[in-house]
């Protein structure tokens, strides 16, 4: 008898829920391939801000957490040391987020929720990379 061994799934950094990927597919139809970066504050606060692939500019100094509905998904390295140890949940509510994010014209925001990884989670997480592709 063949036996498998059971492999645990990887565990995500970023993830979406349902609105956040409906809102996603929406931009991505009107605006073609997207991109993503949690904002560090400044003039739009602390949200998952939504551009046009491209329209900013990512480099050694960003982390690359992964993919939200296919979507590259970045963090300032400042801030992913804080928030390293946290899965981001990216959600939409009603209202006006960002003035520089694609979902503002739309009466809508992306918003930030997260959660603690477990300690089991901990080997587990999806690897990262720099905003070059360099190793983190």
């Amino acid at each position: 008898m063949n036996v498998v061994p059971h492999v645990m799934p990887r565990v995500e950094r970023v993830v979406t829920t349902p609105a956040a990927l409906a809102l996603i597919q929406r931009l991505r139809a009107q605006h073609g391939p997207l991109m993503f970066h949690q904002s560090g504050g400044c003039c739009d606060g602390s949200a998952p801000m939504c551009f046009a692939r491209g329209d900013m500019i990512v480099g050694a100094s960003d982390v690359r957490l992964g993919t939200i509905g296919g979507e590259p998904f970045y963090i300032s390295k400042p801030q992913f040391e804080y928030w390293q140890h946290t899965q981001l949940i990216i959600d939409v509510v009603s209202g006006r987020g960002g003035m520089f994010s694609l979902e503002g014209p739309h009466g809508l925001r992306f918003l930030t929720r997260s959660r603690l990884f477990e300690d089991s989670e901990g080997d587990r997480l999806m690897p990262i990379s720099s905003g070059d592709g360099s190793p983190v």
